[in-house]
């Protein structure tokens, strides 16, 4: 009978106008979008390599530490999964255009936006007449007159109705995914395979989410008309404001300094703050020295003192005095003062954090949140991989100075009357950075609480779908 049930909604589904106009715009959107994605991949892959290549050119003739550091910085190298997934690796410095702005101006689709957006919008017009659609057409009252177990009919309607769209979906992916795999230029790994296995399973719970969000939108409504604005609204909500307006709420929830008015106060703190406190301190101390010395009460010229240094033995320890204590006060007002800096640094950054960890916590509400997140996390397009990307660039840092150090030591015993930092020299036993992408196993483990929050809503949702169908008046 279960059967019989889902396969009714299937063939419903598969010989209506909306699945005709679903299956064509996915199987137009999805292998287009692929097909740029590949093509902007190979693109980002060449302009890699040439700049490694004028790297190591430049290295050859052109090597002064003084000015390395800038041209040896570390750049991720374009990953494959960027044919499925923009991520944050496509942003681009709209200060650095070269050609065309039109790709940031209208970014291109992927597939989280296919699955989020598209998908999602295709679920909801597919369940918003599930329930109340039956109902005006009186094949409700006729399935529950049979003695049909309403908890069938409820679960037939929404694996019918997820079935019928993955039929368009699974093909447009396949025909997608036919000029990835035809590109000689693109090498996909195990673990890019295994990543797009888990990005269907995500996508496979969003249709569920929504679906099942459609299906309970139907249960609570007895006209058509009602149950579609309904179901637009929440879609509207869920996938559109949320995730737009979780950093507002976040900001006004825990808010965090303004960059621009701590930088003006680090600059006060480091500057006029610490000449003032630098001032004092040299005062206090040398008042203490005259005490000791009183021949530095004495008004001399810069010449008279020179003078005298060189023949008064007396004098001169008291000028030496003087220059430990002046250095000394400056020192401690440093010290002071950059304190002072870092702690309001430190306080920027954790309010910052804590504002984002509460953003990213109010957006989990929002499904395309939760399936954008996993996405990227699993794809290493996310800002887990802009973490780790940070976190090889830091180890590489630490090699590349103790490099530069033991480097330099090395030609000043050779030669201590040349310049070595601004004098070329030979790199070509430099450690050079390389990327490597974490293991998919990690990326998962990372990926989980937002998938596991989408089950939860999707659980819900099908709970409170089953109870307002059980509840729902046919008559």
């Amino acid at each position: 009978m279960f059967r019989t049930m889902v396969r009714k909604e299937v063939q419903n589904g598969v010989f209506s106008l909306r699945f005709i106009v679903v299956f064509g715009l996915l199987i137009l959107v999805v292998p287009v979008s692929i097909l740029i994605l590949t093509n902007d991949y190979v693109k980002k892959v060449d302009e890699h390599s040439y700049r490694r290549s004028g790297t190591e050119e430049y290295l050859k003739s052109y090597a002064h530490f003084n000015r390395l550091q800038n041209v040896i910085r570390p750049v991720e190298p374009p990953l494959p999964a960027l044919t499925l997934v923009r991520g944050l690796s496509s942003d681009v410095n709209l200060d650095e255009f070269d050609d065309d702005p039109l790709p940031v101006m209208f970014p291109l689709l992927d597939l989280v936006f296919v699955v989020t957006v598209l998908l999602s919008l295709a679920a909801l017009i597919f369940s918003y007449d599930a329930v109340c659609g039956e109902k005006e057409e009186g094949t409700l009252r006729l399935m529950l007159a049979n003695s049909v177990p309403r908890s069938k009919i409820v679960l037939a309607k929404i694996a019918g109705g997820m079935i019928t769209l993955f039929i368009p979906f699974l093909v447009s992916v396949a025909f997608g995914l036919s000029t990835v795999v035809l590109n000689p230029r693109v090498s996909w790994t195990g673990a890019n395979w295994g990543a797009l296995a888990l990005l269907l399973a995500g996508a496979t719970v969003v249709v569920f989410f929504f679906h099942t969000l459609g299906t309970l939108v139907s249960a609570l409504h007895h006209a058509s008309a009602s149950s579609i604005m309904t179901s637009l609204c929440l879609w509207v909500i869920l996938v559109l404001a949320v995730p737009n307006l979780s950093p507002y709420a976040a900001s006004l929830l825990s808010p965090a300094p303004s960059r621009i008015k701590t930088s003006r106060e680090i600059s006060r703190l480091t500057g006029v703050d610490r000449d003032d406190l630098g001032r004092k301190l040299q005062a206090e101390r040398m008042s203490a020295l005259v005490k000791k010395y009183p021949v530095l009460a004495e008004r001399l010229t810069e010449a008279e003192a020179k003078e005298r240094v060189s023949r008064d033995p007396a004098y001169r320890e008291a000028s030496e005095a003087r220059t430990r204590e002046v250095q000394a006060a400056w020192d401690e007002a440093n010290r002071i003062q950059t304190a002072r800096a870092r702690a309001l640094e430190a306080d920027l950054r954790g309010k910052e954090e804590a504002q984002t960890r509460l953003s990213r916590d109010l957006s989990l509400a929002s499904p395309l949140a939760d399936f954008t997140y996993f996405a990227t996390d699993v794809t290493s397009t996310g800002l887990r991989d802009r973490a780790h990307f940070a976190e090889l660039s830091g180890l590489w840092d630490g090699a590349y100075w103790s490099y530069v150090r033991a480097k330099i030591d090395s030609l000043q015993k050779k030669d201590p009357a040349v310049d070595w930092w601004n004098t070329p020299v030979d790199v070509s036993d430099m450690p050079r950075f390389q990327y490597t992408e974490e293991a998919l196993g990690t990326r998962v483990k990372a990926a989980l609480t937002p998938l596991l929050v989408l089950l939860i809503l999707s659980s819900s949702l099908f709970v409170a779908a089953y109870v307002a169908f059980i509840a729902y008046d046919a008559r």
